[in-house]
């Protein structure tokens, strides 16, 4: 079996899959944490590994940039692949005075400037959320290794280099940071009846002006890949 994006056959995912955009971080991830971690797909260069951590399968691959990418990757992974739950691993520009780099935080619900609900057909707007026994799940095995992680709002939106000026709007309602997926991913998600978090470091703030360079986007989030492994772990157990 293989979909137009992915190659692996049957079997070949885990039940849980973390999901970077960046396919460096997902390489990264399986050679750091990964026990036996071994490549099931690399079409258009989105490298999908599978392992274990910990002794419990997990899967990471990555999402690409954009709703549009993360919804063709989640969706043949929930639809062809069985994959019951996708956490999210990815970066986000702060839009609160509160956070600063390397900051991770946890999106219960995605607000998006995206027309990607269109799609259903819906009489109205769709608030796309995260699944609530994940998210209690990732912040409690944040709790457990010393980090605060913030919930709240994410923005997801389509444009990076935004002409309008108007992204610092949304922190006006309390949005905490923007990225590009969440929201997409949790639209999936609920029209398939699957899981799914985002969990992203901070890795520049649109508050302050400061950044991270992309080498360190790649490899320095590592409290971020740990809280969703842990969580892996205690969502398997509890299965």
């Amino acid at each position: 079996m293989s979909t137009p994006h992915n190659s692996a056959s049957p079997g070949d995912f885990a039940r849980t899959v973390l999901m970077p955009g960046d396919p460096l971080r997902a390489k990264f991830i399986a050679d750091t944490f990964l026990e036996d971690a071994r490549l099931v797909n690399n079409v258009r260069g989105i490298h999908g590994y599978t392992g274990t951590f910990r002794g419990v399968p997990v899967s990471v691959m990555a999402s690409g940039m954009g709703m549009p990418s993360i919804g063709i990757y989640s969706y043949e992974l929930f639809h062809d692949y069985g994959v019951e739950n996708i956490i999210r691993i990815g970066s986000a520009g702060a839009i609160s005075g509160k956070l600063k780099l390397r900051d991770v935080v946890a999106a219960q619900g995605a607000c998006t400037n995206s027309s990607f609900a269109h799609q259903y057909g819906l009489p109205g707007q769709f608030a796309p959320i995260a699944d609530y026994t994940l998210l209690e799940t990732a912040v409690a095995c944040a709790r457990e290794i010393g980090v605060e992680m913030p919930v709240g709002n994410l923005l997801s939106s389509d444009t990076f280099y935004d002409a309008s000026e108007s992204t610092m709007k949304w922190a006006e309602m309390g949005v905490l940071a923007v990225e590009m997926e969440a929201a997409g991913l949790y639209m999936t998600a609920a029209r398939l009846g699957k899981r799914a978090l985002a969990i992203c470091s901070i890795s520049d703030s649109i508050v302050t002006g400061e950044a991270l360079p992309a080498s360190q986007r790649q490899t320095t989030f590592t409290t971020m890949m740990k809280i969703a492994l842990e969580t892996a772990v205690k969502i398997a157990e509890g299965q």
